[in-house]
């Protein structure tokens, strides 16, 4: 059986839980931009150590991102509906992670030149993605939702992740 079924072919996409939009309405721009980002959390996976620290928490990460993008994916109306969606909780640990990683060095006090290696390049990359993720879920996240900070301090969580990768070694944007 494909793994299609030829519905979008007019140019459409469905909703969860019923509806459908067009593919370059406001909403797919946004769960489209935090799949992609989900993407390169995965390849930054494929580059660290299995299993360790920075696996584990970018695990965490593409789950989190699952119930974005669910969320994103939903009409407003039908939101009632989700199994889970973005808390305050989840907007908190992502901060104390943030506050953990930035205790174990000093970080730069000025614009740096991505690229140190592999990994931080990596984590810039998905960065910017979760940047455009945000600015995109601000026109379709509910009131109440917790979709935008979220997105907010995961791109603070990368940068930071960028900052740890390059080990302290950071270029500076001015010499």
């Amino acid at each position: 059986m494909p793994h299609y079924t030829g519905k979008g072919d007019d140019g459409t996409t469905g909703l969860l839980y019923g509806g459908r939009v067009a593919k370059n309405a406001p909403a797919p721009a946004a769960y489209g931009a935090v799949d992609e980002a989900q993407a390169f959390v995965g390849l930054i996976r494929a580059e660290v150590e299995a299993g360790g620290e920075l696996d584990a928490l970018l695990v965490e990460v593409a789950r989190d991102m699952w119930t974005l993008m669910g969320e994103l994916a939903t009409d407003p109306s039908n939101l009632h509906k989700l199994a889970a969606r973005v808390t305050a909780e989840m907007v908190e640990r992502v901060a104390a992670r943030v506050a953990a990683i930035e205790e174990r060095f000093e970080m730069p006090r000025q614009f740096v030149i991505p690229g140190e290696n592999r990994v931080a390049a990596l984590c810039d990359v998905a960065r910017a993605v979760v940047r455009r993720a945000e600015r995109a879920s601000i026109a379709v996240a509910a009131e109440d939702s917790f979709v935008v900070p979220y997105l907010n301090r995961l791109s603070s969580l990368l940068w930071v992740l960028a900052r740890w990768q390059e080990g302290g070694h950071s270029l500076p944007s001015r010499p």
